[in-house]
C-alpha cells in the first residue's frame, strides 16, 4: 500500500501538479462536533432525503425543484413526517411542487422515524450524527443504512459530506483506488473489507494530517483521467 504522499503524488501527475490538486481539495473542510451537533434535526432529514431523491435521477432537477419539496413535506419536520399517512402519500403523489415518486416519499417518511428514534435516545439525532467517531465512519454509515431507508451504497455518504461531517465516499475512482493499493477487491461490501478500509483512511489521515473528505477526494484524483 502507498503513502498518502505517494498516491498524492499520483493525483499531482493526473492534474497538472500539486496546487491544482490542492485546489481541488481546499473546500473540503469539515465541521467541528459541536458544530455539526448544533444543526437542527429537520436539516438534517432535509439533506438525507435530498441525496435520496437525487440517487439515479438529474441532481439539477432536484436543486431546482427542492423549495418546493420543503413546502410540500412540511419543511422536513422529523415528527410530522414520521406521521405521513396514507391520505398525505396520496396528496403528495400529485403534488407538481416535487418528484412523485412514492417509493422515496416513502423513504423520507422511514428516514425521519429514524432520526426521531436518534433523539428519543440522544437528545436530538444531530448529536449522535455529529459526534460519532470519523475513526469509525463506516460503523455510523452501517447504522444509517440499516435503520433508515434507502441510504446504502454512497447516499447515505453523500448526505454525510453536504452536512459537513468529515469521512470517505466510496466513489467507483475511490474504491478503484483502494483496489490499486490491494485495500480492497473491486467491490466493497463485506464487513471484512469496510474495516479494512476503514483501517486504511485513518492510516493516511495520521500520516498526512488531513481530514478524512480530503483524503478521499485525492484517492479518487489519483485515478482519474
Amino acid at each position: 500500500m502507498n503513502s498518502f504522499d505517494e498516491i498524492f503524488e499520483l493525483a499531482a501527475k493526473r492534474h497538472d501538479g500539486n496546487e491544482a490538486v490542492e485546489a481541488k481539495i481546499a473546500d473540503l473542510v469539515p465541521k467541528a462536533p459541536d458544530e455539526l451537533a448544533a444543526i437542527p434535526d429537520d436539516r438534517w432529514l432535509s439533506m438525507i432525503s435530498k441525496c435520496v431523491f437525487q440517487a439515479g435521477f438529474s441532481w439539477k432537477v432536484i436543486e431546482a425543484k427542492w423549495p418546493g419539496f420543503e413546502e410540500a413535506l412540511w419543511n422536513f419536520d422529523p415528527r410530522r413526517c414520521a406521521m405521513m399517512s396514507d391520505d398525505d402519500l396520496d396528496a403528495l403523489l400529485s403534488d407538481k411542487r416535487m418528484v412523485r415518486n412514492a417509493v422515496k416519499i416513502m423513504s423520507v417518511r422511514d428516514n425521519a422515524a429514524m432520526l426521531c428514534e436518534l433523539a428519543d435516545e440522544h437528545g436530538s439525532a444531530a448529536e449522535l450524527l455529529g459526534r460519532w467517531p470519523v475513526a469509525d465512519h463506516i460503523g455510523l454509515t452501517d447504522l444509517m443504512k440499516h435503520k433508515g431507508s434507502r441510504l446504502g451504497g454512497t447516499t447515505g455518504q453523500r448526505a454525510l459530506r453536504f452536512m459537513g461531517r468529515d469521512g470517505f465516499i466510496l466513489s467507483t475512482s475511490v474504491i478503484a483506488a483502494l483496489a490499486r493499493e490491494k485495500v480492497v477487491e473491486r467491490a466493497v461490501f463485506s464487513r471484512h473489507a469496510l474495516t479494512s478500509v476503514q483501517g486504511a483512511f485513518n492510516g493516511w489521515v495520521r500520516e498526512s494530517g488531513r481530514p478524512m473528505m480530503q483524503v478521499s477526494q485525492v484517492l479518487a484524483l489519483s485515478v482519474e483521467e
